[in-house]
């Protein structure tokens, strides 16, 4: 695969997920490259003149007012890296760290942050010889960043800390508790890899701990999970509807047209498509049923609002991931000698606030909030596919000898308990503030705590879906000799390739987990293009 060349103005989510779960090889672009070194020539000139700038010859935080002595310089580097690596928990994913490692170096290259382009280069390398440091999930409250998680990260370039080393042509996953994955020291996972520890030098630190990398790298993987799953979602609900003889007409173009909000329109008229050749619909064309249950009926006002959100999360998400939100930024201006511009520079280097997580945070918790609905109108569609009250001409619970088998009733209690955590879980983590470092840092994002419940949403979401695919498929087969259209005909292929109809009881847990696998590949989906 052809490298992507990182420049920190471009990156886009489809490209981060090739370079996360493809492992396209990942390069500092060229131009970048120059810029970076401009803005390093800033940092140098100012520690060679023995100028005052947090950060670079500072203490951080409540000891931003310490000054640190030139030959301290590079002890300091190291003492930020070891002090902030505080986090506990479960480590993040192989997927989270390369996303973590993708997205600081694209900010590096930026051309703001007066690192060495070494610095960069190192993380690249990591990336694309499989070298993925040991993060634990806790410990940010998304204040200057994601500083512990990124302390963690960036330990490992100094060779401390613990890595996963792993084959980097393999796409196999390496995670903590697989007895094939290789755990090991830093510096021993660098040497596998062939790549030096780095000795950093002033400002270096602080711009790799700086950041809001973590809750973004999330943030993004949560987006791209989503952003198929709204699509599964359309697909599912369509087999729903048409198991439990819906109409089609609340989708009708001319409704959409009269409140055209873009994902309104978008879900309907895939609903539109896959209930196209139903000879389901059309054996109940004439029927006295005047309109459907809203769990059917406002499918394109609820899947095109989580669409809208997902746009919108989008927009923040794609900002961030090619923003300067390190502190403090540097800002070059070229030297004239005699009416050119000179390699060398000199600029001012400002101290601010890009490293609060606030814009990511507010997204991540409506995130979210939107995907919680997404999973409990689904629930709902479950309920009135196996309530005997509700799902008239269908088997009570869709099940074969009902009473001797109980067929789907424990599926559905499976979806509601899903369904009422992400009710906990969707409460905003961006409403909460906590104080830290002294007081200096006296409102905070925790917008690493909305990162971490909605990858808990996502994994819940997509669970709802996969018992709702199961049953719907399960439902429609009750109804044979009629068929439901094409679409429909190949998304319910695709579930059963992993999914035998429920003739008797069993437990259907492993099917949950095949199904949920499908989807999150997009084999539902696929059937929309």
């Amino acid at each position: 695969m052809k490298a992507l060349h990182i420049n920190g103005s471009d990156l886009t989510l489809d490209e981060l997920r090739e370079a996360v779960h493809e492992r396209r090889p990942v390069l500092l672009d060229p131009d970048a490259r120059l810029r970076v070194q401009a803005a390093r020539s800033v940092v140098e000139e100012l520690v060679e003149s023995n100028r005052v700038a947090y950060g670079v010859n500072t203490g951080v935080g409540k000891l931003s007012d310490v000054r640190i002595a030139p030959a301290q310089i590079r002890e300091l580097q190291v003492n930020l890296l070891r002090s902030h690596a505080v986090g506990v928990g479960e480590p993040l994913s192989e997927a989270e760290v390369r996303a973590m490692m993708l997205l600081r170096a694209n900010s590096l290259a930026k051309g703001h942050s007066g690192v060495r382009t070494t610095v960069i280069d190192t993380l690249c390398e990591m990336l694309n010889r499989g070298v993925h440091p040991v993060v634990p999930s806790q410990g940010s409250v998304g204040a200057s960043g994601d500083l512990a998680p990124l302390a963690h990260l960036a330990l490992v370039l100094i060779g401390e800390g613990e890595a996963w080393h792993s084959d980097p042509k393999s796409r196999r996953p390496r995670r903590a508790g697989d007895p094939h994955a290789r755990r090991h020291s830093a510096r021993e996972a660098l040497r596998h890899a062939d790549i030096k520890p780095l000795t950093l030098e002033a400002k270096e630190a602080i711009s790799l701990i700086n950041g809001t990398q973590a809750m973004v790298a999330l943030g993004a993987l949560a987006l791209l999970a989503a952003q198929t799953m709204v699509d599964s979602a359309d697909v599912i609900g369509a087999l729903s509807a048409d198991a439990l003889r819906g109409t089609d007409v609340a989708f009708d173009e001319r409704i959409q047209r009269v409140r055209p909000h873009p994902g309104q329109t978008r879900s309907a008229a895939n609903l539109r498509r896959m209930l196209e050749g139903s000879a389901i619909r059309e054996s109940h064309r004439e029927c006295g049923r005047v309109q459907d249950a809203y769990s059917l009926r406002c499918m394109p006002q609820v899947h095109g609002a989580v669409r809208d959100a997902l746009a919108y999360c989008l927009q923040v998400i794609e900002v961030e991931m090619n923003a300067a939100v390190d502190n403090p930024l540097v800002f070059v201006a070229p030297k004239q000698v005699g009416g050119q511009h000179s390699a060398a520079a000199h600029g001012d280097i400002l101290s601010g606030g890009n490293f609060h997580g606030e814009p990511v945070a507010f997204a991540l918790d409506f995130l979210g909030i939107a995907l919680s609905a997404l999973a409990g109108i689904s629930e709902r569609r479950i309920e009135r596919l196996v309530n005997p009250s509700l799902n008239e001409g269908l088997p009570p619970f869709l099940a074969n000898g009902a009473g001797l088998n109980s067929g789907f009733m424990m599926a559905q209690v499976t979806a509601a308990a899903l369904v009422s955590e992400n009710k906990i879980l969707a409460h905003p983590a961006s409403v909460d503030s906590i104080t830290t470092s002294g007081n200096k840092e006296d409102y905070v994002s925790m917008g690493m705590t909305a990162a971490i419940k909605l990858k808990k949403i996502v994994g819940n979401a997509l669970n709802v879906l996969a018992v709702e695919a199961i049953a719907a498929s399960q439902a429609l087969e009750f109804l044979a000799p009629l068929k439901p259209g094409r679409r429909a005909q190949q998304a319910m292929a695709a579930i059963r390739a992993v999914c035998p109809p429920l003739e008797h009881d069993r437990s259907m847990a492993p099917d949950f987990a095949r199904v949920a696998e499908v989807l999150k590949r997009g084999d539902v989906a696929a059937v929309l293009r």
